[in-house]
């Protein structure tokens, strides 16, 4: 610094007063924060459930948004792979990946719909409505095609017009479950779509 002229200090201080003036005015660019950020799913509700779409029943985290206040609805925000599940231990198939892309689709059903014969529309009716007339059909069925006793005698109480296919997401004990209420009703067809 012994050799720094006159000359030389003024041009070092004018560009120290220089720069210094234009980040007052804030003409530098931002800062590079060192900063953590949170963790998105650290306020989200985790609900364990099961991949809708084939038999393998892969099981699922899905993550929400939302604390049930008046004017805020929950909404689903992420869903992945379930870790601590033995059918696929947090993996999943593309389909099962893109699954808030289905939960979140304008085209989803989330009402049932009835179409009456001979009709090209559907019409929306209530959950009762559905269950009623699904009900109502299968003990018309039955009522008509019960079949009681063989032509030796044999009680056998056997519905063979009607048949019930479990979904490809119930688990083993929801399909016993379902074999426990569609068996006493005589109805011998029955199936679960994880073994079809």
């Amino acid at each position: 610094m012994s050799n720094l002229s006159r000359r030389d200090f003024f041009k070092v201080t004018g560009a120290t007063l220089a720069t210094s003036s234009i980040a007052m005015l804030g003409m530098t660019p931002a800062p590079a924060v060192a900063a953590s950020r949170q963790y998105k799913l650290s306020r989200a509700t985790e609900t364990r459930s099961t991949c809708p779409y084939c038999s393998v029943a892969c099981g699922i985290l899905v993550y929400s948004m939302g604390d049930g206040a008046k004017n805020a609805r929950p909404s689903v925000m992420h869903i992945e792979g379930d870790h601590d599940h033995p059918v696929n231990r947090g993996t999943l198939c593309p389909k099962g990946a893109g699954l808030v892309d289905f939960v979140h689709s304008p085209n989803r059903l989330q009402y049932p719909e009835y179409r009456a014969p001979g009709s090209d529309t559907w019409e929306r009716i209530s959950w009762e409505q559905a269950f009623t007339r699904i009900s109502r059909l299968m003990k018309d069925d039955r009522d008509a095609n019960l079949v009681q006793q063989t032509a030796d005698g044999k009680t056998v109480n056997r519905w063979v017009t009607t048949g019930m296919l479990a979904a490809s997401a119930s688990s083993n004990e929801v399909g016993y479950i379902t074999h426990k209420v569609v068996r006493p009703m005589g109805m011998l067809a029955f199936d679960n779509q994880a073994r079809v």
